[in-house]
């Protein structure tokens, strides 16, 4: 393999773990915690809404015989018109005791003769929600435009699936709702206390987009309080805060969680995370700012090896000779250093940087040799539990 291209492969390999990061997640920490029903409607052949028209039998007999069966009748057909029309009676196994009459989501599969999912009770809302979401273009900004009126709705499922919708939007498509957001709404759903911290973590992310400065002081509130709640999704709320203040917010994390070697590993990890989504989505802060905000890490080796695959990533050669002290510095504490301290040299372009190498296999035969072995092995996981971040520590 020629010298560039194999650098290049091995720089691909020591970053993967940080992949996340530059990824187009909406924001840093949005998990998608359910499935939205657009993608469970792409999954299936039918989707209908039905209404319930009788209960499974009660009879002993069927308690102890039969499935129990509900009967249910089409009321619309939200896709499939050719396998299911309305006006048809289903039976589905169904465990509820709802009201007849009452509204269902139901899902079949392998028509003609269809198996039906486990019937969903809607709302007197959700139908029509349904209807209007199966028509929805697939272009993500659009889509949003309709979901975003969903946020904490009343109907929780509704605002289950519109949460969903935004965890699995890119982040360029949050960014071009800002003209839509609602600001004042924005800030009372991230000061409940009763709001989700996913849903809070999204919230935040919309904030630092149709924010401005004066929305600041409440985000500092946050970051100094000492409350352990209050500082929810701390890594949402310092990326809110660095988009409203830009450069100027960083001090304030730097003296916090970056400096500061008391800082609990959570929340110094936090504020790194913060930075990762500044240097792949963020941009508010510049990548040279953000890269010498990471330097204050190797001031503590026992967290060093988190920030290494970031410098090398975004090509800040400038720590080569520190990595090296750390390196050669190291004890049983902070031995897991050694592995992405050779790596970082690997992939470095200066010419100094084969001699440190040759230096660090004389100094540790077997790190080096485990750093060519967990870059052969598994890219981007640890080669054994003694190398692996202190995230699984």
């Amino acid at each position: 393999m020629p010298f560039i291209l194999s650098k290049l492969v091995l720089l691909g390999l020591f970053v993967s773990f940080t992949a996340f990061a530059a990824s187009a997640q909406a924001c840093p920490g949005c998990t998608q915690d359910a499935p939205t029903f657009a993608e469970e409607f792409d999954s299936m052949d039918v989707v209908v809404i039905s209404r319930l028209i009788a209960l499974p039998a009660k009879s002993e007999k069927a308690a102890k015989d039969d499935l129990p069966l509900g009967k249910f009748e089409i009321t619309r057909v939200l896709k499939g018109e050719k396998a299911a029309r309305p006006k048809e009676a289903i039976t589905t196994l169904y465990l509820g005791e709802a009201k007849v009459g009452t509204s269902f989501l139901i899902l079949g599969i392998d028509p003609p003769k269809l198996q039906w999912s486990t019937p969903l009770p809607l709302s007197d809302r959700a139908p029509d929600y349904l209807a209007k979401v199966v028509k929805l273009p697939k272009d993500s900004h659009k889509r949003l435009e309709f979901f975003h009126n969903y946020l904490e709705d009343e109907d929780l499922e509704l605002a289950r699936d519109a949460y969903n919708e935004f965890a699995r939007a890119p982040h360029d498509a949050v960014k071009a709702l800002k003209g839509s957001m609602k600001h004042d709404k924005l800030i009372g759903w991230i000061e409940d206390k009763s709001i989700s911290l996913n849903h809070r973590r999204l919230y935040l992310l919309m904030l630092g987009i149709c924010g401005s400065e004066k929305d600041a002081p409440l985000l500092e509130k946050y970051i100094k309080s000492p409350n352990r709640k209050e500082k929810q999704g701390l890594d949402a709320v310092i990326s809110c805060y660095l988009q409203l203040l830009g450069e100027a917010g960083l001090p304030l994390i730097e003296d916090l969680y970056l400096k500061d070697k008391k800082c609990e590993y959570a929340d110094t990890y936090a504020a790194i995370m913060a930075l990762r989504f500044q240097l792949s989505d963020g941009k508010a802060v510049p990548t040279k700012r953000v890269l010498s905000a990471l330097h204050y890490m190797l001031e503590r080796p026992d967290l060093a090896d988190l920030i290494i695959p970031d410098l090398a990533r975004y090509e800040d050669w400038s720590q080569a000779d520190k990595l090296f002290a750390l390196y050669k510095s190291s004890d049983e504490k902070t031995s897991w250093v050694r592995v992405p301290v050779i790596t970082y040299l690997r992939v470095c372009p200066l010419a100094k940087a084969k001699d440190l190498l040759q230096e660090c296999e004389r100094i540790d035969p077997k790190a080096f040799e485990r750093a060519r072995s967990l870059i052969l092995a598994k890219p981007g996981a640890p080669a054994s539990a003694e190398e692996s971040s202190p995230a699984a520590r």
